[in-house]
């Protein structure tokens, strides 16, 4: 099965104030997000705090996940763990559950190094039921996947893709330049500032965070990148630029964007502002600077921006 290219939103994780799955929020997250035309979902990565949540809610969101898509559109699911037999597990519940892939990071905790790492890959993936997609963090795993590692295990016809979330557009062009020898391999961007030049690289797609709050303009600028016709990107991208002003709203850090987009969420009515711990939800003034921000986008229920296309207000 070939991965698929397109836009592919990281899915928050929506949750109750004592930590449970809100179905209602997660039902209505991935209509809006269906509605805007993205080409899949992937579900407990790094903006689905997939690390911070109990076995139960992982299980749960795959679940609910699955049933709420009803086929719709494929489901790429984070098995990462410190343990093989953890991620092991994980897989094989989604497999049964319905998903389509599933997602691996190099192990958190230990520094291996890439001679480990590769035979980590290799064991994990002769048991894994389901297609898999390599996935770069270095910022959160403490390590990155080499690309001669990449190299090495494209020989394993279960590896598919790979998504890269390191920023660095070198780490990109190399592992585009290495995968090419395999049709079936799709490299899709993490950094959502990066899509449009990731694209014009050759690449497959995002893995946007902010297509969870706004999933059309991510579809559209993917869709006018990869047109045949000569379109005019640059708008798009700056829509995208915009947003992603939500992301700066006091201290930067991996953490502190999950809490923004959850509570643009929130404001955008779709689902709680809720976070798993240790990520502490935003405070007020920060609540109100995202306000502004989305209003400014179009982006709060029964508001328009008169510079955005109407086509484009979903």
């Amino acid at each position: 099965m070939r991965s698929d290219r397109g836009i592919v939103p990281p899915l928050v994780t929506p949750l109750t104030e004592k930590g449970r799955l809100d179905l209602v929020g997660l039902e209505c997250l991935i209509e809006h997000v269906v509605a805007g035309g993205v080409h899949g979902l992937f579900i407990l990565g790094t903006t689905g705090e997939g690390p911070s949540l109990c076995c139960e809610v992982r299980r749960e969101m795959i679940r609910h996940t699955c049933r709420i898509a009803r086929g719709r559109l494929p489901v790429y699911v984070g098995i990462s763990d410190t343990a093989i037999i953890e991620s092991v597990s994980l897989a094989r519940f989604a497999a049964d559950a319905g998903c389509d892939f599933v997602v691996v990071t190099p192990p958190y905790y230990f520094p291996v190094g890439q001679v480990e790492l590769t035979a980590y890959f290799r064991q994990l993936l002769a048991e894994l039921p389901l297609p898999t997609m390599l996935y770069n963090m270095p910022s959160v795993t403490g390590l990155s996947i080499d690309p001669e590692t990449v190299r090495s295990l494209l020989d394993q016809e279960k590896v598919v893709g790979l998504k890269d979330s390191s920023g660095d557009l070198d780490y990109f062009k190399e592992i585009l330049k290495i995968a090419s020898v395999r049709e079936d391999f799709s490299v899709m961007v993490g950094p959502e500032h990066l899509l449009a030049q990731t694209l014009a690289l050759g690449g497959d797609g995002g893995v946007a965070g902010g297509a969870n709050i706004w999933p059309s303009i991510f579809v559209d600028l993917y869709e006018a990148s990869v047109s045949d016709e000569s379109v005019d990107i640059s708008p798009l991208n700056s829509y995208i630029v915009q947003l992603g002003e939500i992301y700066k709203v006091g201290p930067e850090s991996i953490t502190a964007t999950i809490a923004r987009t959850k509570m643009a969420l929130s404001i955008c009515q779709i689902c709680t502002e809720t976070t798993a711990p240790p990520i502490l939800p935003t405070n007020s003034k920060e609540r109100e600077r995202i306000s502004q921000i989305l209003v400014q986008l179009g982006r709060i229920p029964g508001q328009s921006h008169a510079g955005i296309p109407q086509s484009q207000i979903a």
